[in-house]
């Protein structure tokens, strides 16, 4: 920062100029949701107005996050066959030919293609050659140390105390701790004193009395104003802090915690009377920093500048870029320290990213190849499908999609999971209402389900008794008295459980099911309130107008290509999973829409395109749906490959023989479908169990880190018809959503797909890419050492940020072994060119991400001819 040495700057920010520096400043985090309520987000969101190399750079100087894949995974997918050498030696010519080289081309050509192996060239072992290099190194640093530019860093990160900890070690835990106490979900035995206030008011009167502050950082906290505008600009101004410097400096705190920031984020964007809560997040840790660094300020900002390293690369110099010493002595100390900054640049994210962009490139070569013969392909569209099935684009609808069509004459779609409703659902029996739409979206009507009498059934009283032994169980674990109690009264309940749950996992998790189904089965005849009648809760109408059932099944059925030919049968299949003791449950069901199965939106779908008044007015709008066929709707669970019937209204005799056709080959899809799905899980491959019990087992045994891959290995998105990928094993990579272009005129349905469907595709694709490639601060480490924290989302032991991304295990299949490909998202859409280019047009923000480098875009017509869009 630049002169940090002064105790105070005289500067008052006003209050719109500040707010308007925090709202840009905040762009570096993105709200975190609890866990329960799980969102999948790429980290970077509201940063693709840059491109991602230099976002990349960007957070290797500020926060020494790394965003390219690291060496040793590289190296791994190179021996999987995942990169093709020759995509390298493209990009790295093709790299060559814009660079700003710092000495003669040959010397530079030389030294880039030793260097862009990785490091695995190995440097001379000659201890006179390593020792000279060392000295280079050394005189430069002294030369160079006073006049290198400092980057703007936290004061209280370049101080170390007595026992050589940052200072900025304990602003993390003392902001960490006041986080944990507001945010918390109603998991601690006492709430945090005067909560009500908000979140200022209480820590300012208890941080006054905090016993892990010594007396004089109380007394300084104390001394600093009681309103959060006024104390940040004071703080900013004790710091320090250069007005031209206040949002690096605030883009630094919130990055120091992104989780715990981002915590606050989501909670004031998601309750209204959380008014500026980032801005008081921000208050609390400067002011906290102030107290915490007052002691030694001022403070004179060193260059530490790592000899050894530059001692390295002055030796790659002189053995692979053809310097000898005498050479390199002759230099400039402008040139060498060019020279140094080429190389440490190039080592250390250039290498990688041309790398990274030969391993994208080498995917997207393969799937040319898989969809320039099928495009071509004349289908045979005589033989109608006895019944068609819509499934979510989630990647893991793929393989199950095609296990179904193996079996017999079926046709699956694909299209987003929430069927285009912007619904909050309230289910029988679930105290409270949920979102059931994409996070980006926010609901406009609310269903409720219940029962035909509207009264309190047997299921309902059954339900409220376990969960006031539930809430009653809680709150003697969580009082000092009960709680010496509790040992002796669930002891031996709690042991048989823990016994069964180890041992037995599958019988025991099938028995939990049978008791759930007999003493909890939710009656079979529910209701939905699909009629609105000028009722409103939550702010929301409750049910639809007859135009509002229209137009939703319109945008259903066009979305997802269904406009004509319908089957006796028509089957909307949402997807859920199931899985013990997991903390990241919410994230296998689905990650776009906060946990929320889907099967009750298509239960809803299925329900409106069912009513007389909702077929009429289609055929008003050229879509005739034949009196004999029938929409159902089902639930594939994930976990364990099966498909689970929601809502089966009296059929035809038609639709009657294709649901039996389909219940009967269903043991047969679920059988290979795990087989397959299996065979990818480590350990399991090895094994020759009954596939249906081995994935039982997985989802019920509460000691199994992963009993399934959720949407690892997610690679590509496909807009096109079915018939583009029906003979294509994708491998559960891809995303499929069902488009023809030739039913688009106005070009309308693909830019719902790629505004949606498609850019919640992306945000997983980054989130898993952030968790694999810098697991340490994007991701959310071991399962077994994660702790459950205030019911809002988990930590590493007691102390740690919020974790924002996913488990190890969700990425990897062992510590040192890869599973999931950490290469951004290439969307491919099956249109002609000129349809591309209209999108491109009509769409600014989807071109901006293709041209930043956020996604990669390719396209493929009815010719078969591909064409790539990304730069």
């Amino acid at each position: 920062m630049g002169n940090m040495e002064k105790t105070m700057i005289q500067h008052n920010i006003g209050n719109n100029d500040l707010n308007q520096l925090i709202t840009t400043a905040q762009k570096v985090i993105v709200p975190l949701s609890p866990i329960s309520v799980f969102a999948a987000r790429s980290p970077w969101a509201n940063l693709e107005d840059k491109k991602f190399d230099d976002v990349a750079q960007w957070l290797k100087e500020v926060r020494e996050v790394d965003m390219y894949p690291a060496v040793s995974t590289i190296l791994e997918a190179k021996d999987n066959g995942e990169i093709a050498e020759t995509k390298v030696e493209e990009g790295l010519e093709q790299w060559l030919k814009q660079v700003h080289a710092p000495c003669p081309f040959e010397k530079l050509e030389h030294f880039v293609k030793q260097a862009i192996f990785l490091k695995t060239t190995q440097l001379t072992n000659d201890e006179v050659q390593r020792a000279q290099a060392m000295q280079f190194a050394t005189s430069l640093a002294r030369l160079t140390s006073d006049n290198e530019s400092i980057p703007v860093r936290l004061a209280s990160a370049s101080v170390t105390d007595k026992h050589d900890i940052k200072i900025s070690d304990y602003v993390d835990y003392h902001v960490m701790k006041w986080c944990k106490l507001y945010v918390d979900d109603a998991q601690a035995g006492w709430t945090m004193p005067d909560r009500e206030r908000g979140f200022f008011a209480s820590w300012y009167r208890l941080v006054q009395h905090d016993p892990a502050l010594t007396k004089k950082e109380r007394q300084r906290i104390k001394a600093l104003p009681n309103d959060p505008e006024l104390l940040l600009n004071t703080a900013l101004q004790r710091l320090g802090v250069d007005e031209d410097e206040i949002q690096s400096y605030l883009e630094q705190h919130l990055l120091a915690l992104p989780g715990w920031a981002g915590m606050m984020l989501w909670q004031e964007e998601n309750n209204d009377h959380e008014v500026h809560l980032v801005r008081t997040y921000l208050a609390i840790r400067l002011a906290l920093e102030w107290c915490l660094i007052a002691p030694y300020l001022p403070i004179k900002p060193e260059l530490n500048i790592d000899t050894s390293e530059w001692a390295e690369v002055i030796l790659q110099w002189l053995e692979w870029g053809g310097y000898s010493a005498e050479e390199w002595s002759m230099l400039s100390v402008e040139s060498q320290l060019l020279h140094i900054d080429f190389a440490l640049h190039f080592n250390n994210q250039i290498s990688r990213k041309i790398w990274l962009e030969a391993w994208e490139s080498t995917y997207q070569q393969q799937m040319k190849i898989n969809l320039e013969q099928a495009a071509t392909k004349v289908q045979d569209e005589t033989n109608e499908p006895l019944a068609q099935l819509a499934f979510c684009i989630d990647v893991r609808s793929e393989p199950f999609r095609r296990q179904i069509e193996a079996v017999g004459n079926y046709e699956t779609i694909g299209i987003a999971g929430f069927f285009g409703l912007p619904i909050a659902k309230s289910e029988l029996g679930k105290k409270h209402s949920h979102p059931s739409l994409p996070v980006m979206n926010q609901p406009q009507h609310k269903i409720k389900e219940y029962t035909a009498e509207r009264e309190p059934t047997a299921f309902q009283q059954r339900k409220h008794i376990l969960q006031s032994v539930t809430y009653t169980f809680k709150k003697m674990k969580q009082n000092a008295l009960p709680s010496l109690l509790l040992p002796e009264l669930s002891g031996p309940w709690l042991t048989l459980q823990t016994i069964t749950r180890s041992f037995v996992p599958r019988r025991t998790g099938a028995l939990i099911r049978k008791f759930y189904e007999r003493w909890l089965q939710k009656p079979q005849d529910t209701t939905l309130t699909l009629d609105y009648q000028h009722e409103y809760e939550d702010h929301l109408p409750v049910g639809f107008t007859t135009e509002e059932k229209i137009a939703y099944a319109k945008q259903a059925l066009t979305l997802m290509n269904l406009t004509k030919h319908f089957s006796p049968l028509v089957v909307f299949c949402g997807h859920g999973s199931h899985s013990a003791n997991n903390p990241y449950a919410a994230s296998l069901d689905c990650g776009a829409c906060g946990g929320a199965a889907s099967g009750f939106n298509a239960k809803v779908l299925a329900q409106i395109c069912n009513l007389p008044e909702v077929r009429t007015g289609l055929a008003a709008l050229d879509i005739f749906i034949p009196s004999t066929t029938v929409f159902a709707s089902a639930e594939h669970h994930t976990s364990v490959d099966e498909l689970a019937w929601v809502y089966l209204p009296e059929l035809p005799e038609e639709a009657q023989d294709a649901y039996e056709a389909l219940t009967a080959s269903m043991p047969e899809i679920s059988r290979r479908a795990n087989q397959q799905r299996l065979a990818q899980l480590p350990n399991n491959h090895l094994t020759k169990k009954d596939p249906i019990k081995e994935v039982h087992r997985l989802a019920n045994d509460w000691s199994e880190i992963r009993p399934e891959w959720g949407l690892a290995k997610n690679a590509a998105f496909i807009i096109g018809e079915r018939s583009l990928t029906k003979d294509v094993n994708l491998e559960g990579r891809a995303f499929l959503h069902n488009y023809n272009w030739r039913d688009d005129e106005d070009g309308s349905i693909l830019t719902n797909i790629i505004s949606g469907p498609a850019t919640v595709a992306q945000w997983i694709n980054l989130q898993y890419y952030a968790s694999t490639v810098a697991p340490h601060y994007y991701g959310s480490g071991n399962k077994i050492t994660q702790t459950v924290t205030a019911g809002i989302g988990v930590m590493q032991g007691n102390a740690s940020d919020l974790l924002t991304g996913l488990p190890w295990q969700s990425v990897m299949s062992a510590d040192n072994k890869m599973y999931h490909s950490p290469i951004r998202l290439l969307i491919v859409i099956q249109a002609p060119q000129h349809v591309i280019v209209n999108l491109l047009d009509t769409l600014p923000d989807f071109r901006q991400k293709v041209d930043n480098g956020w996604v990669r875009l390719a396209s493929i017509d009815h010719f078969g001819d591909w064409k790539e869009w990304s730069n």
